[in-house]
């Protein structure tokens, strides 16, 4: 089991009328980092939230804001994004005509920065880009909507992205997102991930549910 395992809950799978709320209850649950997911419609079919959402809820939490961008053109939002209190920012390769450049566009900002794979991705883009990124995010559902069950083909790639990331020597998060429970989440740490994205396994239940979820996730439920 890889060290140090990060739960990142999703709050796409939160109540949207109470987000203030659900951030700092899954905070005080010991989530390590609170995941954004954002999507325009275009790049994925559904859409979410834009940078005003992050601004209102930086003040509820202190943890690692990890904002996902599902959007193309993706450059335009890089600075509202980061400018909001995003601390790492994921794109995807597919999202602009010079993923190198959005990668930097997101570190002159002082942020980290992440690439995401589809299922349907190849890791060839990745291996050009292993000395600017910070997080790989592999999707292990296609990206759009939160509950899809999880392809494990993802297994795969993640077994590939670790060797990838020991063997470049460089402190990278190998994160997984998309139908990550409890069945599945050992399988995803066994296979190298060391974040782990969960919306519905994380929100289910309600409030005095997200403790014993966040445990269950991370491998020491009790």
């Amino acid at each position: 089991m890889q060290k140090n395992i990060r739960i990142a809950p999703s709050i796409l799978s939160a109540d949207f009328a109470a987000l203030g709320q659900e951030v700092r209850a899954i905070t005080e649950a010991g989530a390590d980092y609170v995941h954004v997911d954002v999507m325009d419609g275009h790049f994925v079919p559904n859409i979410t939230i834009g940078p005003d959402v992050v601004k209102a809820l930086r003040p509820h939490s202190e943890r690692t804001f990890d904002v996902h961008l599902m959007i193309s053109p993706v450059d335009p939002y890089i600075e509202g994004f980061a400018k909001a209190g995003a601390d790492i920012i994921t794109v995807h390769p597919e999202a602009g005509p010079h993923v190198h450049r959005t990668l930097q566009l997101i570190k002159s900002f002082g942020k980290k920065a992440g690439v995401s794979i589809n299922p349907g991705t190849p890791l060839a883009p990745v291996k050009p880009l292993m000395e600017e990124v910070d997080l790989i995010l592999v999707m292990s559902v296609n990206p759009g909507f939160g509950g899809q069950a999880f392809i494990p083909e993802s297994l795969r790639k993640l077994e590939s992205l670790r060797r990838m990331i020991d063997d470049s020597g460089r402190d990278i998060d190998l994160e997984v997102d998309g139908g990550i429970n409890r069945e599945t989440a050992p399988q995803a740490i066994a296979a190298g991930a060391d974040v782990l994205v969960a919306g519905s396994a994380t929100f289910k239940g309600g409030p005095e549910a997200y403790a014993e979820n966040i445990r269950a996730l991370r491998g020491h439920a009790g």
